[in-house]
């Protein structure tokens, strides 16, 4: 396998593994898989960062609105509600993880923006794979209008240590996001989560002896660190010996230098996210800066290839159970990541009618990122669902 086709299997792997609807996708999907990529095309060159498209809401279980919603258009008005890079990054604080991890966060008090009275809990938001807090841009000013928002670069990621040889696992980053609750925030929080970032709150609010999430928000769930999670569904067994060449590959420091180098580049960044997005417009230059940025900091590789070959963790359809706080299930209808049809999105679907603590909406013409992808569309779900939340 040439460094080329390798770096295509790692940039689709997930895509690849997770599984979609029909088999006919798969025999796609794997074809792709050994052949260059092409550019994706779409209908019109992508547009600023603040026009997005709101999706209908589609509901089919109890627990959810029954209503829909038609889509709509939002003016260029929303630009004022996305927060400027530069602001953001220039904000950003650092805290010293067991004294020896430089953890780097934000907390939207120490900007001056719009607010109300801010009587309800305060939001963490934490990324999925390969993303960091710029990732929430679209979504920090909305909710700072309400709440202190909070927001952090996982170890490995965005402007965080990437310290080398460490081996990254679902529940030290679940361990991080519980002693940034007890030293930094200090009061009961909500926890929104994306992707793998979701499953680490997952296993932070699973914690029997933890008393400081308020509430869980979780954005397209992640099964597991890596595919190697998803054992349950045909497709992913079919394709287990391929994960395991990859898994070989990715352990020859020269291959996976390759590969890496390969990934990162900006139209294979951009071509991978024009996959996982349901409105194309989202992704924009900016968009494609955020992921590439932190990649080329020392420790990148190795936390790339550590994330990728290491243990999937814990799985939540073993820990959701256990959990009795509010918990708000949002899921992009057209996620290639983690599809709806496939084992981890049938088991949220399900959760509704299993647990009254839980609430789910599906958003129509959304990804694998729903809060970046049509944030307005998560707002509208997510804003009243906090409002709702008990005073104490």
């Amino acid at each position: 396998m040439s460094a080329t086709n390798a770096c295509h299997s790692i940039a689709l792997l997930r895509l690849q593994t997770q599984a979609s609807a029909s088999s006919q996708a798969v025999l796609h999907r794997t074809v792709t898989f050994f052949t260059p990529r092409r550019k994706i095309h779409t209908n019109k060159p992508p547009t600023p960062a603040c026009v997005f498209n709101s999706g209908r809401k589609v509901i089919a279980n109890s627990n959810s609105a029954s209503s829909t919603t038609p889509t709509s258009v939002v003016s260029s008005d929303a630009a004022e509600t996305v927060l400027d890079l530069g602001v953001l990054k220039k904000n950003c604080r650092k805290w010293q993880w067991k004294g020896q991890y430089a953890i780097n966060y934000f907390v939207s008090s120490d900007l001056d923006l719009p607010q109300s009275s801010q009587s309800g809990p305060p939001l963490l938001l934490v990324h999925g794979f390969g993303a960091s807090i710029p990732h929430w841009r679209r979504n920090i000013k909305t909710l700072a209008h309400n709440y202190t928002v909070y927001a952090v670069d996982l170890l490995g990621f965005g402007a965080s240590d990437k310290p080398a040889g460490f081996s990254y696992t679902m529940e030290t980053w679940a361990e991080l996001i519980l002693d940034f609750l007890d030293e930094v925030i200090q009061k009961p929080t909500v926890l929104i989560g994306n992707s793998v970032g979701s499953l680490a709150c997952v296993i932070a609010a699973s914690d029997s002896s933890q008393t400081l999430v308020r509430g869980l928000v979780l954005l397209n769930c992640a099964g597991g660190m890596n595919n190697k999670a998803i054992v349950d569904d045909w497709r992913i067994k079919l394709l287990l010996p391929l994960l395991w060449l990859i898994d070989f590959l990715l352990k020859q420091k020269g291959i996976a230098s390759a590969i890496f180098e390969r990934v990162k580049q900006r139209e294979n960044l951009r071509d991978i996210l024009l996959s996982v997005y349901g409105n194309k417009e989202s992704v924009d230059e900016e968009l494609v800066e955020i992921i590439r940025e932190p990649a080329n900091d020392v420790g990148a590789l190795d936390a790339f290839v550590s994330i990728v070959t290491g243990p999937p963790g814990p799985n939540p359809v073993q820990l959701m159970p256990r959990i009795s706080l509010p918990v708000l299930v949002l899921w992009g209808d057209q996620d290639p990541f983690t599809p709806i049809d496939g084992p981890v999105g049938k088991y949220f679907s399900s959760l509704p009618s299993r647990q009254a603590n839980v609430k789910l909406f599906m958003l129509e013409g959304v990804g694998h990122c729903p809060h970046d992808d049509r944030p307005v569309s998560v707002h509208e779900k997510l804003l009243p669902w906090l409002a709702s939340l008990p005073t104490s």
